[in-house]
């Protein structure tokens, strides 16, 4: 087991607001999603276990930089179909930030 990440604090404190439930961290991984042969995210992704949410255990959460902002952005996906995993988490988050972008 790696050791406690030390972002890990300010991934449950997202979590905690975001979702209303406590969590404990169990895990680091490493995750790189490609599209079209290039690499489209590369990180690591905080696996936590969550506590008292009606229908997810895990929580998947990393965070990146606000361009243009010395502040971070936290991600926070819940573990629920179709998420199941660190990279289907990143692969979410992908897709929401693209439809976010495309809104008018």
């Amino acid at each position: 087991m790696k050791p406690f990440p030390s972002e890990a604090k300010e991934l449950s404190k997202a979590i905690r607001t975001l979702h209303s439930c406590d969590s404990r961290w169990l895990r680091s991984e490493t995750v790189i999603e490609k599209h079209e042969g290039k690499v489209a995210w590369d990180g690591v992704v905080e696996v936590f276990q969550i506590f008292g949410h009606p229908t997810a255990k895990l929580c998947y959460a990393w965070s990146q930089a606000i361009e243009g902002s010395t502040k971070r952005k936290y991600i926070t996906i819940l573990h629920q179909p179709p998420v199941d995993s660190p990279q289907a988490a990143v692969r979410a988050a992908i897709v929401q930030e693209y439809k976010q972008k495309q809104a008018p």
